[in-house]
């Protein structure tokens, strides 16, 4: 039995329907198999071709709040019908995503996480008040994307949620308008990066946090497995790769 491994994948269905898997964090610049770039998207998104309905199914932390709402407004354009599938975890601007759906289905078993975006900024005072501005601005255009979708949810209600970091359950969700139905629950398991758990303030106990031991499944029928890398990189090599990170983190990279 054939399984191929991978994180972000789009195939066609059949001839008028395409698949696609967002499995990893949403990056600009990527470093890992997992990641998922506007770029890649994009261009995946082009050879799918013609195609009058696209399956995405979601199981992503968050990532980039640019990437994020490029890929949003990708599916939103799109003159195909869009599912929606939130596998496990759709998380930050991941959730964002998922609001681009014509139909949004959760797994009962699945969450979704929403919360204010964030930075890593350095500067005088003047810096720091442009960068508050600019978090305003991106955090709006993000909460538009929850209240065009959450027609019921006020904005007052929504930006206490986003203030509370808040993980809603698929019946939670469902019940503020971000989801549209309840699917059985998901043999893929919800699961985070160790930094992404300690980045977040109020992750649930049961979120996975190691997930090297994780195997996912992103197609039961067609039987592909999506598979959680284990680690290979030297302890020298993670140093060096830690500190180019935390370099870029410097350079006002916004995430979600």
């Amino acid at each position: 039995m054939n399984k191929t491994k991978t994180y972000f994948q789009m195939n066609k269905k059949t001839q008028n329907k395409g698949e696609i898997y967002i499995y990893g964090d949403i990056v600009s610049s990527k470093w890992d198999e997992t990641d998922v770039t506007a770029v890649d998207f994009k261009n995946e998104l082009n050879q799918l071709g013609d195609v009058s309905e696209i399956d995405v199914h979601i199981n992503s932390a968050g990532g980039n709040v640019f990437e994020g709402h490029a890929i949003y407004n990708m599916l939103k354009m799109h003159k195909a019908k869009v599912n929606i599938y939130v596998d496990a975890l759709a998380a930050s601007i991941a959730s964002v995503i998922a609001m681009s759906g014509d139909t949004i289905f959760m797994h009962k078993n699945s969450f979704m996480m929403i919360h204010n975006s964030w930075i890593m900024t350095l500067g005088n005072s003047k810096d720091l008040r442009q960068t508050a501005d600019l978090l305003d601005k991106t955090d709006q255009s993000s909460n538009n994307a929850y209240l065009d979708k959450a027609t019921n949810l006020s904005e007052e209600e929504l930006k206490q949620l986003l203030e509370a970091e808040t993980w809603l359950t698929a019946d939670e969700a469902l019940e503020k308008g971000l989801a549209d139905e309840i699917l059985g629950a998901s043999e893929i398991a919800a699961s985070i990066s160790k930094d992404s758990y300690q980045m977040f303030k109020h992750a649930p106990e049961n979120i996975e946090k190691d997930v090297d031991k994780i195997t996912t499944v992103s197609d039961i029928q067609a039987d592909n497995t999506v598979e959680t890398p284990r680690e290979t990189m030297t302890q020298v090599e993670k140093e060096s790769r830690e500190i180019i990170k935390q370099n870029a983190e410097n350079l006002k990279l916004l995430y979600k």
